[in-house]
Parts: C-alpha cells; structure tokens; sequence
C-alpha cells in the first residue's frame, strides 16, 4: 500500500506538473509579447497614426503638382501635371514588386540585397503588433516609405522641367524609384554599412532630398537651359504661371511634413511626435523669414518665390534632425536654410544652371546642410560631424552616379530634350495635344458651326 500510495501521489504530482506546463506553453507567448510589444489599444492608435501620416505624405504629391505647375509657364502645364501622376502611380506599382525588398532586405551584406519580387517576398508579413514593435503593420510600413520613394524623383520633376522629353523622363523616373532610391535608402533605413558606422538621418534630408537633388542636378547639367533664360550679356527671367498655385503647393507640403516628420517617429509616441512637429514648424518658419530677409535685402523688394523656398528649405534642413536637435538648434537649422537657398539661387543662375522651380537649391543645398546640422545640433553625443559628413559624400557619389549612367544613355538614344519648336510651342501641345487653361482664345469650328 505504501509504494502505490507513493505511486499515485507521484502520479498525481505528473498530472499537475503537466497541467502547469501546458498553460504556461499557452500564456508564455502572451507574456514574452506584452515585454516586447504594446497593447493591442496602443497598436490600433499607432497603426491609425501611421496610416494618417501616409495621406499626409501623400498630399506632398499634390504640393510638388500644384508648386510646378505655378513656377512655370502656362504652355507646360499639362506636362507637369501629366509627369507628377506618373511618377505616383509608377512609383507604387516599381516600389510594390522590387524597391521595398531592395531597401529592406534582412540579412544582407550591407551595401546590396534583395528579399525577393513583390509584397509578400518576406516571411516577415506580418499585420499584428509582432510586426516593427507594435509601430505600426507590414503593409503601412509598405505604404509610407513607397510615398516617400516617389518624392524622391519628383524632385527632378520641378529642375527638367519645360525641356525634358517626356518618354525619357518616364523610363528616369521609373528605374530611379525602383532601384536607385531603394539601394540607396538600404544602406541608412534598411541597417546597411552606413547605419552601422553611425550616420543619422531621421526622415531624410539626404535619403530622399539629396539623393533626388543629385540626380536633378546631373539631369539640369545633361539638358541645358531653357532657351531664352540667358543671353550673352545677363540672366532673363521667366516668370511662372501663377504664384497662387505655387503659394498653394507650398502650402499643401508644408501640411504633408507633418506627416513626413511626424511619421517618421514610427509610432504614435505622444512627446516624440509633437516634439518633432515643433522643431519642424519653428525651422519652417525660420527658413521663410531669413529668405524674406535676405532676398528683400539684396534685391530692394520682397521676393515671394524666395519666401516659399525658404519655408520649403527650412522643412528640408530640419528632416535629417528634427528628433533630435534642441529648439533653439532647429531655429537656426532654419534661418541657415532659408540664407543658402537664396545664396544658391543667385549662385546657379549665374553659372546658367537652369532649375526653374529652386529644387537643386531647396533638396539638394539645404538637404546637405541638414544632414551636416546633426552633427552639429544634435542632442545626441553619438551623432559626429564627420560620420554626417561621410553619409554626405557616400549617397552624393552613389545617387549622382547612377542617375549619370541612366540619363546618358537615355540621351544617347531617345534624347533628352524636346526640339527647340516644340520647347517654344509648349510641351502641353508638343507632347499631349492639349492645353491645361482655356483663355478664350478663337478655336477653328467643326464646319457647319459657327
């Protein structure tokens, strides 16, 4: 009786120990979960935040269509427009089947790796609060960087623009986004070499601005000025359509960087998130007032044009930082930001670099100035100049580099530039036949009508 009494009590001992283990199989993920993720509440509000930012970033596409489209003549309307919804929809579509998985494709070497064609490549698919610590899902995530991707070459967009031939722009813009902007993104964003050597850039004064002002400045060089922007003697003027539509773009991107800002704390961290839409907003408005100034300054009048880049500059100064630097460090990113745009406005037009909307100024000067600034400003002891510096030149040499071996050949084959009938009669009618504004004008009748 005495070994099967033990027998049992042993027995008995099993069965608990095995009940025991079995919950805790099924309540120690849940537990190992709640340690490394937020709540399922918290997941909702950072997705929704998230999701929120995209439309922000989204409405920036709008910003760049309506600032173009104001910047210059009316004869080139329908052009600008035309260029701004193909790289958006392109851009997706490129992004969607090879660019996401080219900036972040896990285990790689860190310069270049690919996790496969299309969204669902990645085993790492994932909707649930596992996904990006509970920031956000694997399809935002998707969504708003493939919104910053197609800003990247809507940047060259506004600096070719009236000139450019339009299938050439196309097959650009579509390797640009697709490979070059993703590879090059891969080595801060996706964890590669420079990422690893400490070089910071939190929503993309140079990933995006600069690796687009590169390429626009290579393209500007290949294409030319437009005819008649200088003579002999001076620099000619050519002034834009409509400074309405323009004050409007600048407007609508200025809306969209708090979401470009904003969303790039990854989460809906309440502190973080209103404290980099406050350094945001102070360099924004810092860069206006200093290219107000500036501009009124040396020219005796107030230049509005100026006065939009500046807001435009301070916005691109403040990205790479705007996490991180001090308040009084994002005012002066800003008012830096708004003296070098109008310093390099004058400055390209007088060595005839034709950008008829300031972008090379705006992304590509100040997005240098902004990454540089980190080393700087930054709060951060781990943020060194010098690191800043390397990341500069590494993504110039990259981003101007392969943005040459594709315009050269494009323009040893289907050419470049539009002929010089065609640039004069306006691409709207040159390249698509139509015209954006109807003013009036006598049109021949359909015979019988009057």
């Amino acid at each position: 009786m005495t070994v099967k009494k033990t027998l049992d009590k042993l027995n008995q001992t099993w069965t608990w120990t095995c009940a025991i283990a079995l919950v805790a199989l099924l309540l120690l993920p849940d537990a190992a979960l709640a340690e490394s993720v937020v709540s399922q509440g918290e997941f909702v509000a950072n997705n929704v935040w998230m999701m929120l930012c995209t439309g922000l970033v989204f409405i920036m596409h709008l910003g760049f269509a309506m600032l173009e489209s104001g910047m210059t003549r009316s004869k080139n309307t329908v052009n600008i427009l035309f260029k701004n919804t193909f790289i958006l929809t392109a851009g997706v579509l490129c992004y969607a089947l090879v660019g996401f998985n080219l900036m972040y494709p896990g285990e790689w070497n860190g310069v270049l790796g690919f996790a496969g064609f299309g969204l669902e490549a990645l085993a790492t698919a994932d909707n649930t609060a596992a996904y990006a610590d509970g920031g956000y899902s694997y399809y935002t995530d998707f969504l708003f960087q493939a919104m910053f991707a197609a800003t990247a070459a809507t940047i060259v967009s506004g600096a070719v623009a009236e000139r450019i031939r339009l299938p050439s722009f196309m097959l650009f813009a579509t390797l640009f986004v697709g490979l070059v902007y993703p590879v090059a993104g891969s080595w801060k964003w996706g964890g590669g070499f420079l990422d690893a050597l400490g070089f910071y850039d939190f929503a993309g004064s140079t990933l995006v601005h600069s690796v687009g002002g590169w390429a626009a400045l290579v393209a500007v060089l290949l294409l030319g000025p437009r005819l008649g922007k200088y003579t002999k003697e001076r620099m000619m003027p050519i002034p834009g359509s409509s400074m309405p539509l323009a004050t409007l773009g600048v407007f609508l991107l200025w809306l969209g960087w708090f979401g470009f800002n904003g969303g790039s704390v990854l989460s809906a961290d309440p502190a973080l998130t209103s404290y980099t839409l406050v350094t945001t907003t102070i360099a924004a408005a810092a860069g206006a007032s200093a290219a107000m100034a500036s501009s009124w300054g040396l020219a005796g009048k107030p230049d509005l044009s100026m006065s939009l880049n500046g807001i435009l500059a301070g916005l691109v100064g403040i990205t790479a930082g705007a996490d991180t630097v001090s308040l009084s460090g994002a005012l002066l990113i800003g008012l830096v930001s708004g003296v070098l745009v109008v310093a390099s406005v004058l400055l390209f037009d007088r060595i005839r670099l034709d950008d008829p909307v300031g972008a090379i100024p705006v992304h590509l000067v100040c997005g240098i100035w902004g990454t540089l600034a980190v080393g700087l400003f930054s709060q951060n002891p781990e943020h060194r100049f010098l690191t800043q510096l390397l990341g500069v030149v590494c993504y110039g040499v990259a981003s101007a580099g392969l943005a040459f071996a594709i315009l050269l050949p494009l323009k040893w084959t289907l050419g470049l530039r539009v002929s010089e009938a065609e640039e004069l009669e306006g691409l709207d009618l040159a390249e698509h036949g139509s015209h954006a504004y109807d003013f009036g004008a006598q049109r021949a009748a359909p015979a019988g009508q009057p």
